[in-house]
């Protein structure tokens, strides 16, 4: 999204946190404050009326918690990004967002050079989970269900996948398979068609209920 700004809803219940990042957006170069509220409905009822990119979503909030409220926003057309920032690294929290369509999930103790660096990561269309959460709470997540092979990828495509849910990043895909950034998206392209997944965040949990990642 060079050159464009990213717009950004914060929805959060406490309002010195509300200002904090509304400081911290506001003092950043392309990315903007769309709005604030301090409930999931409102977040729900903002996105339904107004353009926004990413969705700054906390997680307990009033009236309609933050994972409710990104379910009903993901469904929406055109729907925007939500990254999940919340205070607590809890297995039900990371699982119940990542199936609502959340695109990312980072803690709030995070830096805030690092929480900029998420909020363009997630409006690029990329996955971003907290290192704390890739790997330990969704491979619990996943040993809790019956593995669910893939069919009809190529060993390629699989390749991949397992890499994506490793949680590496596009670079590092690329350095580790010898291939181009345009031949990565295309790869990635025809798995979230093949797996009906909406984001690379979906790709990760795929990935672990594949089996295509092991405990090591």
């Amino acid at each position: 999204m060079t050159g464009v700004s990213v717009r950004v809803l914060i929805a959060d219940d406490e309002p010195l946190f509300r200002e904090a990042l509304r400081d911290l957006i506001t003092a950043t170069p392309q990315v903007t404050v769309a709005g604030e509220v301090g409930t999931g409905a409102a977040a729900v009822e903002f996105c339904r009326r107004w353009p926004v990119d990413v969705v700054l979503m906390d997680v307990r909030m009033p009236d309609l918690d933050g994972i409710a409220a990104t379910a009903q926003i993901t469904a929406l057309p055109g729907a925007a990004r939500v990254l999940i920032l919340t205070t607590f690294d809890l297995d039900d929290h990371v699982h119940r967002a990542l199936r609502a369509g959340a695109s990312g999930f980072v803690l709030k103790d995070i830096s805030p050079a690092r929480l900029v660096d998420a909020i363009r990561t997630v409006a690029a269309g990329e996955a971003l989970l907290a290192p704390s959460v890739t790997r330990r709470l969704i491979a619990e997540f996943t040993r809790r269900r019956a593995v669910r092979p893939v069919h009809d990828l190529t060993p390629r495509e699989r390749e991949v996948l397992t890499l994506v849910a490793r949680g590496r990043s596009n670079a590092e895909i690329e350095a580790a398979l010898h291939i181009s950034r345009g031949t990565l998206k295309t790869h990635v392209g025809r798995l979230l068609t093949k797996l009906g997944a909406r984001d690379r965040a979906q790709l990760v949990i795929a990935g672990y209920e594949a089996g295509l990642v092991d405990d090591g």
